[in-house]
């Protein structure tokens, strides 16, 4: 696994990520990009998978109505999806990679989509989390 979590922690580093918590051991690393509203993503390199996290609001009172929007907005997100908690109350953009054909490009556009997404319908996202 440290060749994979070295090769992640390069790749984050050329992206130019401020990593603001790293365990190696885990496979566990916490980046930020404020300029692109990214902010305590996850990034976890669990062998054979790179898995990305962000959470991205707490639904105050989830309907089916809100999951439902939820759902069709998570078909337009180019990579990555939107997923629930296991309480169905918190939302988190999800993707995942496989480690072993890992590449710059494919990192850098799931760390796009999430901008993209936070740019284009993060005050959709707001008035759901208010429903």
């Amino acid at each position: 696994m440290n060749n994979y979590f070295q090769k992640v922690n390069e790749y984050l580093l050329e992206l130019g990520y401020v990593k603001t918590y790293e365990n190696e051991e885990d496979g566990l690393i916490v980046i930020e990009n404020e300029s692109q509203g990214i902010k305590n993503l996850v990034v976890v390199v669990a062998d054979p998978l790179l898995i990305v996290e962000q959470f991205i609001v707490e639904l105050q009172n989830p309907t089916a109505e809100v999951y439902k929007q939820l759902m069709q907005k998570s078909r337009d997100v180019i990579h990555g999806a939107f997923v629930l908690d296991e309480t169905g109350k918190k939302v988190l953009f999800r993707n995942t990679h496989e480690l072993e054909n890992l590449d710059l490009n494919e990192i850098e556009a799931t760390f796009n989509s999430l901008a993209l997404l936070m740019g284009e319908y993060s005050s959709e996202i707001l008035k759901l989390s208010q429903k």
